[in-house]
């Protein structure tokens, strides 16, 4: 009994914020898309709001004119994340590969990136802040890792390296 409610207890000290959470209600034009396009490439994507109120972001990777990725950002301005140690995902993906990355700030070129694995369930994923490796166009840098006490950007992308159809159901994005 003694260890149950620690472990009760111990669950309800676990301070969680939500850093985005889709419903009804979201505006898609809130995140933006942002294809291979500005480079030349051909691959396409949309956000929109299911009947059930999550973001679903679909479309298709093409490799052509060099081109090879697809993604979705919303900024925002979260500070103060000190208090937290992880970012969980709430969503349903496809079985792909994708990538959630975070920016500290507007002025930053790189992004600090995790990838993350989708089962084709719905999946809560639990991604370690100090784990996101900073990158720029797709090249790992010898930088520190994300160590920041705000978030100014997050967003998902999918570029696989091949050719392909996607769709990403998301619900939550939270802090813990």
């Amino acid at each position: 009994m003694k260890l149950y409610t620690l472990l009760i207890l111990l669950a309800m000290s676990i301070q969680t914020t939500a850093l985005f959470e889709f419903n009804a209600d979201t505006k898609a034009s809130s995140w933006q898309i942002v294809n291979d396009g500005v480079m030349g490439g051909l691959s396409s994507s949309s956000i929109q709001i299911s009947a059930e109120g999550h973001g679903v972001f679909e479309g298709h990777v093409s490799l052509a004119n060099n081109g090879g990725f697809a993604s979705v950002r919303h900024n925002n301005n979260f500070e103060n994340i000190d208090d937290y140690s992880h970012v969980v995902l709430k969503l349903k993906g496809d079985g792909k590969n994708y990538q959630f990355r975070l920016k500290a700030s507007n002025e930053q070129r790189q992004s600090y990136v995790q990838e993350i694995e989708t089962t084709g369930e719905w999946q809560e994923i639990k991604l370690k802040l100090s784990d996101f490796k900073p990158q720029f166009r797709g090249a790992k840098l010898n930088m520190p890792n994300f160590d920041f006490d705000t978030i100014s950007e997050m967003a998902f992308l999918i570029g696989n390296k091949k050719e392909e159809d996607f769709k990403l159901i998301i619900h939550r994005i939270s802090l813990e």
